[in-house]
């Protein structure tokens, strides 16, 4: 068997971090938001990157996505480089890897539940038809199948979020990247939508980080990391 080459992500990698730092601000207002942080995510894992609010949690999951870039280290996502791409080539990262679901949902309130799932597809210029299949099937894998000509305001918070991973799931990405997806929720739905994410990462052969402020929901994680002050303390 042939030995990894040094300084090239392994093939089941989905996610390298390598010592990477950001810094907000210079001088004496300064501060530090990750401190020579590293971390790796095989493919098909999925792992709940818990801390308290200020911890770093939302830099880190931006940093990995291509929301964000890092001051120094390295970031690999399936193999790519994406710290060291230009905007357009992070773009294409984001329409074709990696998939968000945030904690305010970021529904389009004109459009249907539909019309949001398809969102993607038709950024993607798919055909009409095709994207209209593509939100019907991921509607019924959300458990919303019967919802699909509802408008956000029409929907409970619940309902919303599956929404909004039935959209994160329209492209069909490689990695998911979960901020806070069930800080808007109560205990009993944020566990639902957490069983749902597991459900579909398993369905899809997704890999997903999803941070959390409560430890409850890492029981359905692979595993748990967690960050405090900038820093990895548990990986």
């Amino acid at each position: 068997m042939t030995a990894p080459v040094e300084g090239r992500p392994q093939a089941e990698r989905m996610v390298d971090v390598r010592s990477v730092r950001r810094v907000y601000g210079s001088g004496h207002t300064e501060v530090v938001a990750l401190h020579d942080v590293s971390l790796r995510v095989n493919k098909g894992e999925l792992v709940a990157l818990i801390g308290r609010s200020g911890s770093g949690k939302t830099t880190l999951l931006n940093i990995i996505g291509g929301l964000d870039r890092p001051d120094g280290g390295e970031v690999f996502v399936d193999g790519v480089d994406v710290a060291g791409l230009n905007e357009a080539a992070l773009e294409r990262v984001r329409r074709d890897t990696v998939s968000f679901i945030f904690q305010g949902f970021g529904l389009v309130p004109e459009l249907t539940a539909a019309e949001n799932v398809g969102l993607p597809l038709r950024l993607r210029r798919l055909p009409s038809a095709d994207r209209e299949r593509r939100a019907a099937l991921l509607l019924e894998l959300v458990g919303l199948g019967d919802h699909g000509e509802h408008r956000p305001d029409e929907m409970s918070g619940g309902q919303m979020q599956r929404v909004a991973i039935a959209r994160a799931l329209a492209g069909s990405p490689r990695l998911l990247i979960a901020d806070e997806p069930t800080g808007q929720l109560d205990t009993e739905t944020g566990l639902a939508v957490m069983a749902l994410i597991r459900g579909v990462v398993e369905a899809e052969g997704m890999t997903a980080i999803v941070s959390t402020h409560d430890p409850v929901m890492i029981a359905l994680a692979d595993r748990a990391v967690r960050i405090e002050d900038g820093r990895l303390v548990d990986a």
